[in-house]
């Protein structure tokens, strides 16, 4: 059958009634998987989860448990990757960092997405003279370098978990305000958005119910490489001795206590240097690969 075409336009509008519908689910897991750089990283993080989750199983040992007669002493027999100066077994301690890292890169992420969230949307909408005092402090923010800003909010807030969540997340907030702020601008002037001011809509209800739901897809993404960014910082901060106090099982500070014995013991200080940086990897590698997956423009593409 011939079919008379006037125009590219009438072909793309006739392309898409022709395609089959797109199954969003396998396009997504189709998307996300097609690197392997990707699925490394996912296998990564999982694996680093279920080591979190049954940490009490795995570890040979209380990471917490002193045996001063055992102090420092080599890989292998009793202890697998040694001990450290106070004699806790070193396998054991990372084992239980895990949870450190992960408790604390996902808290501060959330923390700093859910205030920077909310400051984006109000100067998205404030417009005038509101929107310019929001985003010149934002920009003042992000002027100063963000483990400056961590060190100066951690040593007022004094060193803990608590501290470290909030030092971070501070730091962290203002990529979220300019994220958001970006997206709102953008969403405020499509068609629905018209159409609910048009029909009586508050600006609150117009912010939750109709753009919040499109910015769900970069803060997702944007969440996700925090996450690892979190993790690096909170270790910078324990390594530098303002983090997590101690005894609590920290990378950053068990780095910190082995790189006095690099000569004699490399691994107090090399392995929770390698756990940190395959983890911060993990979650840059499945942000990455949720940017590519949440991308609108890959919507169209077929599964």
């Amino acid at each position: 059958m011939d079919i008379d075409i006037a125009n590219k336009d009438d072909f793309e509008l006739l392309e898409e009634e022709l395609l089959p519908p797109v199954n969003e689910v396998k396009r997504f897991i189709r998307v996300f998987f097609r690197r392997k750089i990707v699925v490394v990283g996912f296998i990564l993080v999982i694996i680093f989860l279920f080591i979190a989750a049954f940490a009490g199983l795995i570890s040979p040992y209380d990471p917490y448990e002193q045996d001063l007669y055992n102090v420092l002493s080599d890989p292998g027999g009793a202890h697998l990757l040694g001990t450290d100066a106070l004699g806790r077994d070193l396998f054991s301690r990372l084992i239980y960092g895990t949870r450190t890292a992960l408790a604390v890169g996902a808290s501060t992420a959330l923390v700093a997405a859910a205030i920077g969230t909310v400051i984006g949307l109000i100067a998205g909408f404030a417009e005038g003279p509101a929107q310019t005092i929001i985003m010149r402090l934002t920009d003042a923010m992000m002027a100063i370098p963000s483990l400056i800003l961590q060190i100066i909010i951690a040593s007022i807030l004094k060193a803990g978990v608590p501290g470290v969540v909030f030092a971070v997340a501070i730091s962290l907030v203002p990529g979220f305000i300019r994220l958001t702020n970006g997206q709102v601008l953008s969403l405020k002037q499509n068609d629905y958005v018209l159409a609910a001011r048009s029909m009586g809509s508050s600006r609150i209800r117009i912010a939750i119910f109709h753009i919040l739901p499109n910015c769900l897809s970069p803060l997702i993404v944007q969440i996700t490489m925090m996450m690892g960014i979190a993790i690096l910082a909170e270790a910078s901060l324990s390594f530098l001795g303002m983090g997590i106090l101690p005894p609590t099982a920290a990378w950053g500070s068990m780095a910190y206590d082995g790189y006095r014995y690099l000569t004699t013991q490399p691994l107090l200080s090399i392995a929770p240097g390698l756990a940190i940086m395959f983890l911060v990897f993990s979650f840059s590698m499945i942000g990455d690969g949720l940017r590519d997956a949440l991308d609108p423009k890959l919507r169209g593409t077929t599964s």
